[in-house]
């Protein structure tokens, strides 16, 4: 899972390692040469922070080299812009995040204003277990929100491979603002039971893809958020956790458009949902959730393999009284296969009427006694190829 390169290897005690010319400069440098202890007791906060500001201010290609060990840390912001053509953020180790809530905001481990940054390798580590039960989000709408393990903020050209996370304060990994950003080989893990440790989540960005990764979580396993433009998700795995979703939108106001998300091959085992998209109620402003394919899915013992849901709203007291604000247009679930807990495999609940839906090839058995259904309010839906369960009226 570690990535070593070998020039890594070769030149791990070196600060500065010239290539030839024609090449350009490449530059390790190496946090254990500035102060770094690595042994996951002493805080390594203020090593790391001055190991990042001289990759950042190196020119060339740049390695920031984070050896192997733990390193215990508390927030850290790796900013640029950076002088650097390439920055690599090789994690070979551990970072294993601090305890204390009174030190945090709102992330840990901040990447943000730097161009063609990967980050690469290695273990993080967000102790969150010891904050789980301060988190009041699942029940009060004004929570005070925990910190999210690794935050990229407005960057671009940004690679995020190989690297695994356990246990966050909240979120595991979130983008916002981001631009052209690639995630593949992650494995993301934290128990079913602990509250908003949604896996990715993505809000305000465009050309986001994220492969062959697996994740199981107490929350979302990915969350695509308000703002977001041309989303490819593919092969991930998914269990346990809430599902792949789209949302929740429409709670704010002067939220972006959702537009182009392409979610396919995907396999969920034992989460709450499948795929899902999932609105407000009581809108402050209008804004849409368009052009969507959801294909390819694999549902093993889901309890709502596909829901649309515009009267979303995690706590008791709320009131339906006005119907969302967010349109949804042109969304179709293709080739959706497997097994549901509850006897309601497919759910579409829209506020104003979904138009363009399309479901295309669905079987779904309930994994109980009789057969599953659909249930239907607000959908004007086409249907295509094989239906199980029966297609429900609007």
């Amino acid at each position: 899972m570690e990535a070593r390169p070998r020039l890594l290897l070769v030149a791990a005690v070196a600060v500065f390692v010239s290539v030839s010319a024609a090449a350009g400069a490449a530059v390790v440098i190496n946090v254990k040469n500035y102060g770094a202890h690595g042994n996951g007791v002493n805080d390594d906060t203020k090593p790391l922070m001055a190991a990042w500001k001289a990759a950042c201010g190196s020119a060339g290609a740049v390695t920031m080299v984070v050896a192997p060990g733990t390193y215990y840390i508390g927030p850290v912001q790796f900013h640029g812009p950076c002088k650097a053509s390439t920055l690599t953020f090789q994690l070979q180790g551990t970072l294993k995040a601090a305890t204390d809530l009174k030190r945090f905001g709102n992330d840990w481990i901040e990447f943000g204003w730097v161009n063609g940054l990967t980050v690469a390798g290695g273990v993080i580590d967000g102790q969150g277990a010891a904050s789980w039960p301060f988190n009041k989000c699942p029940i009060r709408k004004d929570c005070k929100v925990l910190p999210t393990s690794v935050l990229f903020v407005n960057s671009q050209n940004t690679v995020v491979r190989d690297v695994t996370s356990v246990n966050p304060k909240f979120f595991h990994m979130a983008l916002l603002s981001v631009k052209n950003v690639r995630m593949s080989g992650l494995r993301i893990r934290a128990p079913p039971n602990s509250p908003n440790t949604d896996g990715i989540h993505i809000e305000r960005s465009s050309g986001v893809s994220i492969v062959d990764t697996h994740i199981g979580t107490g929350d979302d396993c990915i969350s695509v958020g308000q703002g977001n433009d041309n989303v490819e998700v593919s092969r991930v795995q998914c269990g346990p956790g809430h599902g792949m979703s789209v949302g929740s939108l429409g709670r704010y106001s002067g939220e972006g458009d959702v537009t182009r998300v392409h979610v396919r091959d995907m396999t969920f085992t034992g989460t709450t949902n499948g795929v899902r998209i999932k609105t407000w109620e009581n809108s402050p402003s209008r804004s849409n959730a368009a052009h969507m394919v959801f294909e390819n899915m694999v549902m093993k013992d889901v309890q709502n393999p596909i829901i649309i849901d515009q009267k979303y709203c995690p706590y008791y007291n709320c009131e339906h009284k006005y119907v969302s604000g967010v349109t949804l247009k042109d969304i179709h679930f293709r080739n959706i296969k497997g097994t549901a807990t509850t006897p309601v495999a497919v759910l579409l609940r829209c506020g104003v009427p979904c138009q363009g839906l399309v479901l295309q090839d669905v079987d779904l058995r309930y994994k109980g006694q009789g057969a599953t259904s659909a249930k239907c309010e607000n959908a004007k839906a086409k249907y295509v190829g094989y239906q199980f369960p029966k297609p429900c009226s609007p």
